[in-house]
């Protein structure tokens, strides 16, 4: 597919309908994650959430790995990076953004799998430096990362279904597009009130001026 033509899909994304996450999903008492209830989770602290997690995407080069950390009150993806390997780098590097874009006060819930990236010391030491409450799943148990499972779906099919990108150069800026202009800023979300994560943010700062 050239350029052009993979452009106008991410614009015009496929409209079936994404299974979502869910409103009843029960709090464990460790993850803090009910959609929905939190306030920005990034930029605030106590009781609010992130889900890191990361995806892979095939190029005619070889594979190209995406990082992302979302945030549970907006859906918004506050952090990712994009690297040849699946490494602990990756998914620092996605969540460093995340820190310098939301700048957390103490207590943030950060919620992963057991995956050796999210173990390992160098990224635990990071979440130690910044407060951060950890909570990881119980093995084999994947319907904690539901909601940022589901925004990987959603982007390979509206953006990658149908094709192989020519390079990891183009995936890159594919991908950007889509997150940073397309996904946070015009995607709509039912369980946002059929609002983009940018727009149901600002709704949220308009309500309550302690936020940001």
């Amino acid at each position: 597919m050239d350029k052009t033509a993979r452009d106008a899909q991410c614009r015009e994304p496929n409209r079936k309908t994404m299974q979502s996450w869910k409103a009843g999903y029960q709090e464990t008492g460790t993850s803090g994650l009910v959609g929905g209830s939190q306030k920005p989770g990034l930029a605030t602290g106590e009781g609010a959430g992130s889900l890191p997690n990361f995806t892979y995407l095939e190029t005619r080069e070889g594979w190209l790995y995406l990082a992302g950390v979302l945030d549970v009150y907006s859906r918004r993806i506050v952090g990712w990076s994009m690297s040849e390997q699946h490494d602990t780098s990756l998914v620092q590097t996605a969540l460093q953004m995340a820190l310098l874009q939301r700048k957390p006060g103490a207590g943030l819930i950060h919620h992963s799998d057991r995956g050796s990236e999210y173990a390992s010391t160098r990224y635990q030491m990071l979440l130690h430096e910044h407060q951060i409450q950890v909570s990881m799943s119980k093995k084999g148990d994947c319907y904690d990362n539901a909601m940022i499972e589901s925004f990987w779906a959603t982007l390979k099919k509206e953006c990658a279904e149908t094709s192989v990108f020519s390079s990891r150069n183009e995936a890159k800026r594919t991908i950007f597009e889509y997150i940073e202009v397309y996904y946070h800023r015009k995607r709509r979300h039912s369980s946002l009130g059929y609002l983009s994560p940018v727009e149901y943010e600002k709704q949220g700062t308009q309500t309550d001026g302690a936020y940001s």
